[in-house]
Formats: C-alpha cells, structure tokens, sequence
C-alpha cells in the first residue's frame, strides 16, 4: 500500500500538553479514539464539543450512544445542580427514584414492569444472568457472534470477537452462535431463501454443545459494537420461540438500542415482542453513569436473585443517578426525540445509501433510527479496508471538524439525540468528501 500522507489534523498545543501529562499516570487501554484524538475536552453544547484550544466539533458518537440529550441541555444540568445541592448518595427512595420506575413500568413492553439499578452495563447483564439462573434453576447460556455485553468475567465469554483472546481460562457454561449478520452471511446464504439456517443452526448447536441447561439467550436486538448490525425483521421473535421451547429466558440487551436511539422507544418494538428481561444504560442517564434491569412481573421475584440485598448495587438507583435518568427520560418524550431520531434518521440513511453508488469504498449501509453503520470496503470487493486508512478517515474528519467511529472499516454513526437536520447533514457532506479522497488512495492498495 502507498504512504498514506498525513492530515493536516495535530491536537493543539493545550490538547497535547494534557494529554501528555495524563499519559505518565494514566494505564494503558483507554478509548481508542481519546488516545487517537489526543484532545482534550473543555465543554460542549448541544451535539458540539469544544477543545480547550478553542476547536469545535460536530459530534456523530454521543460517548458511544451515551449522550443522548447532547451536552449541556438546560433541563438536565438545572435538574442534576439541584439534586447534588441536597443528597447525592444513597440506596433510600427518593423522589425521582419513585417517578422513574413508574415511568419504565408505563414505557416498557408488555408485562415489563420491574426495575433495578446499576451503574454499569456488564453490571446490570451480569445481574441479568444470576436472575436467569434463580428463575430457571438452569445454567447455561446462549449469545452471538458479534455481540457486546460488558468485559466483566461473567460476561466475557459471551464476547464474540477475539476481544477475549488471552484473557482465558474463560467461565464454562457459555456458549456463541452466528448472529443474523446478513450481508456477511457465514453460512453463505441469503435472506429470505436461507430460511433462517442461523436459528436452525442454533437450534442444533444447543442440542449437540450444550448440557441441554439453557437459562436464557442473550441478544442486541441490532448489534452496536459489530458495527450497527440489523438484523431483518423475524429473528427476534424466531428467538422467543425458541427460548420458549428451551423453557429458558430471553434477555434483550438494550444498553445502545434503548431510549430512542432506534427511532422507537425500545429495540425490541420493532417486531413486538417481550422479552423476560431487557438491560438498560448508554443514554439512560443522559451522561451519568446509570444502568439497569427491566423485568417482567413473573421474572422478577424469583430467588435468590430476589432476597434482600441479593439484587443491590452501592451505586444503582442513588438519588444523583435517578434524578438524571428521570429528567433525561422526561426530556425524550417531552422533546419528540424518539420521532426524531427517526426521522433524521431515515435522512441520513437515505444520503448515505446514495454513497455506495458514488463512493466506491461505501458498502452496506444500514440502521435504524440513529443507530447506523456502513462498511468501508476495497472498491469492488467485500474486503474491508485496512485500518491504516480508516485512521487516515478518523484524523482527516477530525482535522474537520467532525468527531466520528470511522477508524475501523464497520463505521457506527451514533450522535446525540437532539442533533439538529442542518449539524446532521452539514457533518455528512464533510464526510462524504473524505470518504472520496479515501478512495482514491484504496485503489492502490
């Protein structure tokens, strides 16, 4: 491959002065795009991050879909300045902690209608797993090629990715089948014809791998960290089936798909079904670390899982975490994000499907709501491209003016909720204008 020149992008002396400094202290492994970036944030408004040497940015990542109302909205400082002036601490009721879990109970699926706190998504998955086990006396679990669910011990095994290469031995009990990943299909099908050979092959691996002990199935309902992957319309509710056959539970894992990010409140109402337990977090809290647990009533009560003390969490639910969930969640619905984020949504999608036609590096283009993803591919082949592009992408856009997931081939678009249409499309066309450069420089690959 040809030496990739390199952009004009170089963090501004503040930026890197910092960045530098926290480098002598700071382990290794943090974000991939903080230490790419070497910025360092001074403040935001809106969906726009300002740097503390005065550069601005049109943000497409939202803190990997956590900022869901953006940075600074009025509603959610006011609420939060108010909530840390009186008690911040604390696993009592309060106030908000008793709107919102009523709140849940109304916005929530079918007979959804039981909440528990936490403070971390692997948190909150790993709680989901012991109250599979109290319910069902079983396990053993099922989840996918692809899938995220925290990097916690309990969960890692259910990574499907080479993420949890050299972290063995891992915890037995877990097993990992293909997720319906359609235009990288492994059984080398295609939908509808494949007549869904995924959940058959499923169904036989449970049947020849397992000890026949399946407590739940665990799935995104689109797979965030795999790249945005959306799976068609059936495969959930093939997965309630299933889960009902094995007498086992099903667990959607709603950390990014929830809360509007979809273009419906929840992922899994794009085909209607009910899952006995849905994890929550990402833009729950607007910013503050909150996640949770949304149970059925039939679920939820089962022990241990259920004794006192036996769900807790020192963090969950505290009087600062709920009073940002509940004006995050009120701000949503009283601001028409959900609608929103569909809407723009479909946009963006629809200027970024032309692409594939006009930008020969763009493949696969898909999402739902503000939740997309795309692959950057060799001009006329599936091959994705190498990363040493991808990062020129990443550097290129930033220099910009547009903080973005492009640094690997599979892109994940996931701005702040209320980004306005003008920021939305004004950041695109800046995109678009990199990705053909980038393809100019593939065809010597």
């Amino acid at each position: 491959m040809t030496e990739l020149a390199s952009p004009a992008w170089l963090a501004g002396e503040k930026s890197r002065e910092l960045f530098d400094a926290e480098q002598e202290y700071l382990a290794p492994g943090a974000q991939s795009f903080a230490l790419f970036s070497k910025i360092c944030i001074d403040r935001g408004e809106g969906a726009l991050l300002y740097d503390v040497d005065g550069n601005h940015y049109i943000d497409l990542m939202a803190g990997i879909g956590v900022a869901s109302l953006g940075y600074a909205h009025p509603r959610y400082v006011a609420a939060l300045q108010k909530q840390v002036a009186r008690i911040h601490v604390g696993s009592f009721t309060s106030e908000n902690r008793s709107a919102l879990v009523r709140m849940l109970a109304e916005l929530a699926p079918g007979d959804v209608n039981r909440t528990q706190f936490y403070s971390s998504g692997a948190e909150a998955v790993e709680s989901a797993m012991r109250l599979a086990k109290s319910y069902t006396g079983k396990d053993e679990f099922v989840g996918f090629w692809g899938g995220f669910h925290g990097k916690t011990a309990g969960v890692l095994p259910l990574l499907g990715s080479t993420f949890k290469h050299g972290l063995g031995p891992l915890m037995p009990g877990r097993y990992s089948s293909p997720y319906a990943s359609c235009s990288r299909c492994p059984f080398e099908k295609s939908f509808p014809a494949c007549d869904w050979a995924c959940v058959d092959f499923l169904r036989k691996k449970i049947e020849l791998e397992t000890s026949g002990n399946i407590a739940a199935i665990i799935v995104e309902p689109i797979q965030g960290t795999a790249g945005n992957i959306v799976p068609p319309i059936g495969f959930l509710k093939a997965l309630r089936e299933l889960a009902d056959e094995l007498e086992a539970l099903l667990i959607a894992d709603e950390m990014i798909t929830g809360f509007g990010r979809t273009g419906k409140m929840w992922g899994v109402e794009h085909e209607g079904i009910v899952p006995d337990i849905m994890s929550v977090g990402k833009g729950f809290g607007g910013g503050f670390p909150m996640s949770g647990l949304l149970i059925r009533e039939s679920v939820a009560f089962a022990k241990p899982w259920a004794n006192p003390s036996g769900s807790s969490s020192s963090y969950g639910g505290n009087p600062m975490a709920a009073a940002a969930a509940r004006v995050t969640l009120e701000t949503i619905l009283e601001e028409n994000l959900v609608a929103h984020s569909r809407d723009l949504g479909e946009k963006m999608m629809a200027e970024m499907q032309r692409w594939e036609s006009d930008v020969p590096i763009v493949s696969d283009v898909r999402g739902r709501g503000l939740m997309i993803g795309m692959d950057l591919v060799v001009p006329g082949t599936r091959t994705l491209l190498d990363k040493k592009i991808t990062r020129w992408i990443f550097d290129t856009l930033l220099s910009r003016g547009v903080l973005a997931m492009i640094y690997n081939p599979e892109v994940r678009i996931n701005p702040p909720l209320v980004i306005p249409e003008e920021l939305a499309m004004e950041a695109l066309a800046t995109m678009k204008d990199v990705l053909v450069e980038a393809s100019e420089m593939a065809v010597h690959v």
